[in-house]
């Protein structure tokens, strides 16, 4: 509800309110708030409960610059320390990832992310990969606040994804690095003109 853009950035979280939609208790509802403020998802106020976190122009400049920032580092690693089935996991991933495309915007979603996570899932370092794990919640966030239905056909994202993985199994740790962060230039400068 966070990351789609259901509960809408600023807006008051109220408990009772979550424990219907949700239907759970308010103590699961509180602790689960609490711990999406260490994911900055929500804003927490003392006395005055809790709100979804703002979702501004500066910070997704910043989570951009981060998330470009150490996926590039990660990616780096990755390639450094490739073996072949890193790379089989990686086409299989990219082809799930394809597939699901026609099943459903949250479906690929999911796809979408384990795809990215896959292109530096063997940097062998958990610290960075929970890092750009939760940047890509906060970075998919200004996605969907965008809206779904923006018009990405112009930018031909599939190819985008192709030339990755297609610079990772030719070994080319430049190439796979500059079009990866070119891939994420492109998605912020679509997104920066729906973002406040």
């Amino acid at each position: 509800m966070l990351l789609t853009g259901r509960l809408v950035p600023g807006e008051k979280l109220k408990i009772d309110g979550l424990r219907e939609v949700l239907d759970v208790g308010a103590s699961p509802i509180r602790e689960a708030l609490s711990l999406l403020v260490s994911d900055q998802l929500v804003v927490r106020h003392e006395q005055r409960g809790f709100r979804a976190a703002d979702a501004g122009r500066d910070n997704f400049n910043e989570i951009l610059d981060l998330r470009s920032t150490l996926e590039g580092k990660a990616l780096r690693q990755s390639m450094a320390r490739a073996t072949p089935e890193w790379i089989e996991e990686l086409v299989v991933v990219h082809h799930r990832m394809t597939r699901a495309k026609t099943a459903g915007t949250e479906e690929f979603e999911v796809k979408h992310k384990n795809f990215h996570m896959a292109l530096i899932g063997n940097c062998n370092s958990p610290v960075m990969l929970g890092i750009c794990g939760q940047l890509y919640d906060l970075n998919i966030r200004y996605r969907y606040i965008a809206g779904q239905s923006k018009d990405y056909k112009g930018r031909k994202v599939d190819d985008e994804h192709q030339v990755i993985l297609e610079a990772v199994i030719a070994e080319d740790t430049e190439k796979a690095v500059a079009q990866l962060l070119s891939h994420y230039e492109k998605t912020g400068d679509f997104l920066k003109a729906y973002i406040k």
